[in-house]
């Protein structure tokens, strides 16, 4: 895993009052402490060995670094770091110039989904944002689109390099899925997504034929080679393209014959030797599936195996997929599976379990129960039927086996899974269309939902933002709070119209923000969203002290591959494979190996 830097945060929380925060290493957990400085004065009288947090009473704008000392002896201090002003920082965005379809419709761009990588091997982690044209459509929706763009920023805004995927990729949350992870183990991540005719690299070279145009008359992209293409983190150059797998064949095959279907991509991360990352790349989830694996080495992709629900025997996996996709080691044996919605395939390719409850649109795979050993899945289905198909169920990922589950009819469309209630131990999980909040025991704790101030009930996103153990709710441009004492919501950060800034959510329904993760300071989460008019991203930390010892939650291995996919499909968000939440136990050390740097 990633080799990060000590990612000092300093957040003014108000005039007199200055929080720091740093990463402590999964590798330092159990051994290390530290000091803190502001420029070369000590500001601690002794090493900190609890939370990797200090409040600093100033109003003086200081510098602060953090040093760690293992076995008695004090490390080189970390670079230093300027205070924010606040507890956000603006990072500046020019949006691609926008234009007109074949049906004469103009567009422009908007800001949409990111990810984070270390793109040039600096311990730092850079930003690759996705630029969404107005006209973007549903697989469902007919007209053309503009083209997607992916661009690699430093958190300073410098634009580091721009890929333009080209006419014969079309716009929408369900075709480009893109990777940001180091594939190779050299230090630098890479980006990986599908690519067409016409794709254009950092470096702007193109891949295939410059003047295809596959588009037809609806706008959909029904013919014409597909490609799996690896890029440079540093430079966005094409490392590599290959055919895409799975492949287009015939359309009418995926289950109807104008494009829908076929055109459903998902994608992820997996550690599938339990050591070196793979990538997957999948099509089709209401009908056929097709799920592939590859590894990148010396440069190349390679395919490691391919999962057919076609193949003789798979026919229990058909029409089984999300509109997500999640990662982990479901059976305990060292290497990560992959969890497709009501099923999962093991590490080798093969069929694990099917639940065959269906396609669904939200799920959540983690450590939520900390009296069961492993991992537990929860997911809301979308053809609920009373009977053989039940409205929500949490389940062992292990083998597909329900703990419990509720009846009910119809399309129960969104849900989720955190613990935001002390009173029962693991976390709480609810859905769209009535079915109440339930414990872990699968009890009913609440008729009343969590909401997002005025704007209705929650259940799309989460953070871990305050000082407690307890998850916060992310819908949105607000952050609340469950009040498990009333039974309401309490208001924590809102957003939309914070400090005068007008900023907005992705994506429509699911009103997610272009990132959640740990990507600075403590093991609290840091949370992107864009302004109105798209000319900058705007990164919140957390104002709040906290008393709780956790090493970066990116070096879980869990948490890091969610962050990865967290883009993908219809965005969820990142949990961990310890469980992280009120009653928990210090966490066990994560078995892992940090990568070396790359020599400058």
């Amino acid at each position: 895993m990633e080799t990060l830097d000590r990612g000092v945060v300093a957040v003014r929380t108000d005039k007199k009052e200055v929080l720091i925060s740093w990463r402590i290493f999964a590798s330092e957990f159990d051994n290390a402490s530290y000091n803190i400085y502001s420029g070369n004065k000590k500001l601690n009288k002794t090493p900190i060995t609890g939370a990797s947090n200090f409040i600093d009473k100033t109003e003086n704008d200081n510098n602060y670094s953090v040093s760690v000392i293992i076995n008695g002896t004090e490390q080189k201090p970390s670079k230093p770091v300027s205070v924010w002003k606040n507890i956000y920082k603006t990072i500046p965005i020019t949006a691609p110039k926008g234009g007109i379809s074949p049906d004469g419709r103009e567009y422009k761009y908007t800001a949409n989904d990111a990810s984070v990588g270390d793109l040039d091997g600096d311990g730092q982690y850079e930003l690759v944002l996705k630029w969404e044209p107005t006209n973007s459509h549903d697989n469902s929706h007919r007209g053309y689109t503009g083209t997607t763009f992916l661009q690699g920023l430093e958190l300073d805004g410098t634009i580091l390099w721009t890929i333009d995927l080209g006419k014969n990729i079309r716009s929408g949350a369900h075709y480009t899925q893109f990777l940001v992870y180091d594939f190779n183990s050299d230090g630098i991540a890479e980006i990986a997504c599908k690519t067409a005719d016409g794709t254009t690299d950092g470096k702007g070279k193109v891949i295939g034929d410059a003047e295809a145009d596959y588009r037809n008359n609806r706008g959909y992209i029904l013919e014409g080679p597909e490609y799996l293409s690896v890029f440079s983190g540093k430079t966005g150059a094409c490392i590599t393209t290959e055919s895409y797998i799975p492949a287009r064949g015939n359309v009418s095959d995926w289950g109807d014959n104008y494009g829908n279907r076929v055109d459903r991509f998902l994608a992820c991360v997996a550690y599938l030797d339990g050591k070196h990352p793979s990538l997957i790349f999948t099509r089709g989830y209401y009908t056929r599936t097709v799920i592939a694996a590859f590894d990148f080495k010396n440069k190349k992709l390679k395919t490691r195996w391919v999962f057919d629900t076609n193949t003789k025997g798979n026919d229990a996996y058909f029409g089984q997929g999300n509109h997500n996709i999640a990662v982990g080691d479901l059976d305990g044996d060292g290497f990560d599976e992959i969890q497709f919605g009501s099923c999962a395939i093991d590490h080798d390719g093969t069929g694990l379990y099917s639940t065959e409850f269906g396609h669904g649109d939200a799920a959540h795979l983690g450590d939520f129960d900390p009296t069961r050993e492993g991992l537990e899945y929860f997911m809301c289905h979308e053809e609920a039927n009373g009977t053989k198909i039940p409205a929500i169920d949490f389940r062992d990922p292990k083998n597909g086996n329900v703990i419990w589950s509720v009846k009910g009819k119809g399309d129960f469309g969104r849900g989720v899974t955190a613990d935001i209630d002390p009173n029962f131990l693991g976390a709480e999980s609810w859905a769209s269309n009535g079915t109440g909040i339930h414990n872990v025991k699968g009890e009913v704790i609440s008729n009343v939902y969590p909401t997002a101030g005025r704007r209705g009930a929650s259940w799309n996103m989460f953070a871990w933002w305050d000082g407690d153990l307890l998850r916060e709710i992310v819908d949105k441009t607000v952050i609340t709070k469950w009040n498990y004492k009333i039974k309401s919501t309490d208001m924590l950060l809102r957003a939309y119209d914070y400090d005068g800034m007008a900023l907005r959510s992705n994506n429509w329904t699911k009103s997610n923000p272009c990132l959640i993760a740990d990507i600075l300071g403590d093991w609290r989460e840091e949370i992107i969203w864009h302004n109105e008019d798209n000319t900058e991203l705007v990164i919140f930390a957390t104002p709040y002290p906290t008393d709780h010892r956790i090493f970066t939650l990116m070096h879980d291995p869990l948490y890091r591959v969610s962050i990865a996919w967290q883009n993908v499909g219809y965005n969820q968000p990142a949990h961990t494979g310890f469980y992280l939440g009120h009653g928990m136990k210090t966490p066990e050390t994560p078995n892992i190996e940090l990568v070396k740097q790359p020599k400058k």
